[in-house]
Order: C-alpha cells, then structure tokens, then sequence
C-alpha cells in the first residue's frame, strides 16, 4: 500500500460555491497544462524543453553581452562586469528565488483546482514581490561602489564596475517582475509562452547592447541598460497577455486584500528559497573576493569561463524548474506515488545530461571561450585559465544531476527545511575553498570551490 495514492475526496479540497469553483479557461488561445495526469517523465521533459530553450536564450544574450564588451571595450571591462556580478546574485538572487517560491502557491491551488485560490496566490505575490523591489532598489543604488570596495575589486575595474551595478539595481524591478510573471505563467503548465517572452527579451537585449555600445559609445552601462530596458519591454508584454487572455492569473479586487495565511505560506516557501539562493551567493561573493586578488586576467578568465558554465547549466536548471511545477501540481491532487515516479525518472534523464555536457566543456570549452578574447594582450593566459575551470567543473556535473531535481522536488512538496541545509553545506565549501586554496593553489583553488560546493550540497538532499 506503500507506492499507493490515497484516495482523493474533492469536497473534502473545496466547495462547490463560485468562489471555489473549479479552473476553466473559456474564450483563450494560451495553454495551460494540467500535470497531474499523463506519463511524469514525458510531461517533464515536454514542460522542460521550452524553459531550456528560455534559458539557453537568456545565457546567449549574456554571452552576446561579453563578446560584445570584451572585443570592444577590452577585457578590463568584461573584468569590470564580472566583478559585479557575484553582488548582483547576492542581491538580486534573494529576490528571484523568493519570486520562484512565490509561484509554488499558484501551481499548487490550480492543480487543486481553486481559482480563486489561484488568484489570491497571484495578488500575494505580487504584493511581496514588489515591497522586495522598492526595498532593494533603495539599498542597492547608494551602496553599489561601497560594496565593491569591501570585495576588494582592482582599481583599474572600479569606475566600470561601479556604473554597471548601479545601472541594474536602478532597474531591478524589471527584474523581479519579470521573473514573478514568468513564475506564474509556468505554474498553470504553460512553459512556451514564457519562452516567447524570453526570445523577445533576448534579441531586444542583444540590439540594444550593439547599439549603446558601438553606436552610443556608453560604455559597459550599455550593456547594463539594454539588460534592464530589455526586461522592462518584457514585463508589459506579460501583462498584455494576462490582462487579454489569461483571466486565471487576473486578480479580483477582493484578491487584493491580503490574508495571513497565505502570505504565510508565500513567505515559508519564498524566503528559505530567496535565502537559498542568497546563501549561495555569499560563497560565490567569496570566491570572487579570492580572486580579485589575483588580478584583472584572473578575474576576466574566471567571468569568461563562467558565461560556458553557465550555458551548460542550463538543462539542470530546466528541468529543475519542470520538477518543481510538477511536484506542486501534483501534491495540489493528491498525487504522492506519481510524484516519486516523476522524480526517480527525472533524476535518470538529467544525470546522463550531466555527463554528456560535461564531456562537452572538457573537448570543446575552450573554443567556446576564444570569442571573447578578441586580440587583447592576455588572451592566452586568460583563455588556459578558463579552459581549467571549465575543465574541473564539467568533470563533476553528475552533482548537478542530483542537486537540482531533488532540490525542487522538495520545494514543490512545500519542503524548505532540507534545501536550506543543502545551501548551508553549499556555503560553507565554497566558501572555505575559496579562502583556503586559491592562496596555495592559484587560480586552479578557485576551480575547485564549485565542484566541492555541489558535492557537499548533494549530501542532504540525497
């Protein structure tokens, strides 16, 4: 009786007054998908493709970003951009793990079958998501060079990295919301539409950095501004969309008036993600404090090496986000053993993934690096120093394999306690690598911070 579902009563879930009525969605062309019902793997899969692909444009308009920096303006400034970036996770990687919490609460009232828990979840968020907005946008602008000094980021890189940072956290809300809307259109099992938005956002983003850099001469707050205006073009058009063709996610004006128990239940499962993902980011904002300490070429090989590694993450992360729908959906239903048999599965796929990218980054990486060297003075010192972290780091992405499907698995069952020790144990090997081995070891320390980070997080999640 162990593997078994328990029996489901649905006037035991909701009523049958209006205001618990079941979803339907008349008079619409976007598609939502219920995920409670069907073969788990196939639906993962199919739910994860168009967020790989969203993903994969998201880390080519990066790249786009790096080439274009660092072949004309230099790799100082493609230094000066990664040497912000470990801020900007910290910073903003609380709020875009909060807003991906905020989504579990609207995947798991649909799967239920509760609109008008489905929009009280919207309006929940929502609220939340743009207090963190205003919150961030008022610390982050005054404090971005200080942040910078206290990461003791090179001289040569500051005035550069100084504008990029304050540039994006002037538009960080683009940021949140997109990242909101996009969370709460997956959740109703709609992964293409965001996908659509992505691919806009992306060759808008990619205009925009030719033009405010090449034509404009701006500088890398080109590069920042496009980013931002890019998802600021994005946002309105998620709206659009909700506002004509998607009345599930539209909240009423009684939706608005917040109750506690659903901000609860929002803030339980964004603040340990949000604070997943901010734990993560203070062992990376160590790691890149080692390494400013190198150099401006250690620094720019890492940022170049670290746009590839980024890209061959994007599977994981895909098919992390599909678990993390799938789960809640089908916890909303009641479906217990169909969400072991998705997860076990799931895990299957994504470890032989793992393997094949990894293999990749080892034969093919550094090709992949040459384009942003360009004809600078360092560029074989930087591109040697890039192949080895991507080297060590596609070596040891059968933990990623693990690490991600477990890892949303248990937030969508509502779970924060065990993913949070798993950032725990992440911080506490990145970070220890970072002090402890690129003294001795160079920039080869710094390449094992990451993999020695995933080894540690796999552990409780495992």
């Amino acid at each position: 009786m162990r593997n078994q579902d328990p029996p489901r009563h649905p006037t035991h879930h909701r009523d049958h007054t209006p205001e618990h009525a079941p979803i339907r969605n008349p008079g619409t062309t976007v598609t939502t998908t219920n995920l409670t019902s069907g073969s788990p793997l196939r639906l993962i899969t199919l739910f994860a493709l168009p967020l790989l692909a969203g993903l994969v444009l998201q880390q080519l308009y990066s790249f786009a970003d790096a080439v274009v920096v660092g072949r004309t303006l230099g790799m100082d400034a493609l230094a000066a951009v990664g040497a912000s970036g470990s801020i900007m996770f910290l910073l903003l990687g609380f709020t875009m793990g909060m807003t991906n919490g905020f989504s579990i609460p609207v995947a798991r009232t649909f799967g239920a079958g509760d609109a008008a828990g489905v929009r009280r979840a919207v309006a929940t968020g929502a609220a939340l998501s743009a207090g963190a907005a205003v919150l961030l946008t008022l610390v982050g602008v005054p404090f971005s060079r200080q942040l910078l000094v206290w990461m003791a980021t090179p001289a040569s890189l500051l005035t550069d990295a100084t504008t990029f940072l304050t540039v994006i956290f002037v538009g960080c809300a683009s940021m949140i919301a997109f990242n909101f809307l996009s969370g709460i259109i997956r959740a109703l099992g709609d992964s293409r539409t965001p996908l659509l938005f992505l691919a806009m956002s992306s060759l808008l983003n990619i205009a925009l950095v030719i033009v405010l850099i090449r034509f404009v001469g701006m500088g890398v707050g080109g590069a920042a501004l496009a980013t931002v205006t890019a998802q600021l073009v994005t946002v309105f058009a998620c709206l659009a969309l909700i506002a004509r063709r998607m009345p599930e996610l539209r909240p009423h004006r009684s939706d608005w008036r917040l109750r506690r128990e659903q901000v609860a239940e929002s803030l339980h499962l964004g603040l340990p993600m949000g604070f997943n993902m901010s734990i993560i980011a203070i062992g990376a904002l160590v790691l890149q404090y080692a390494i400013n300490g190198l150099g401006a070429e250690a620094v720019a090989a890492f940022t170049a090496g670290s746009r590839v590694d980024q890209l061959a993450m994007t599977s994981f992360q895909a098919f992390g986000m599909a678990t993390a729908t799938f789960v809640a959906q089908n916890r909303g239903a009641a479906q217990w053993s169909r969400i072991r048999r998705g997860v076990r599965s799931t895990l299957l796929l994504v470890s032989g993934i793992a393997v094949a990218t990894g293999l990749a980054c080892v034969l093919w990486g550094q090709d992949m690096v040459r384009a942003f060297a360009g004809g600078d003075a360092h560029a074989q010192e930087i591109l040697d120093n890039a192949h080895t972290f991507l080297t060590v780091n596609g070596s040891l992405y059968i933990f990623l394999g693990v690490i991600f499907p477990l890892r949303s698995a248990l937030q969508g069952m509502g779970r924060s306690g065990v993913p949070t020790l798993s950032g725990v144990m992440e911080l506490i090997l990145r970070s220890g690598a970072a002090l402890l081995l690129v003294g001795p070891l160079g920039f080869l320390g710094a390449c094992f911070a990451a993999p020695l980070a995933w080894i540690g997080a796999a552990v409780p999640l495992g």
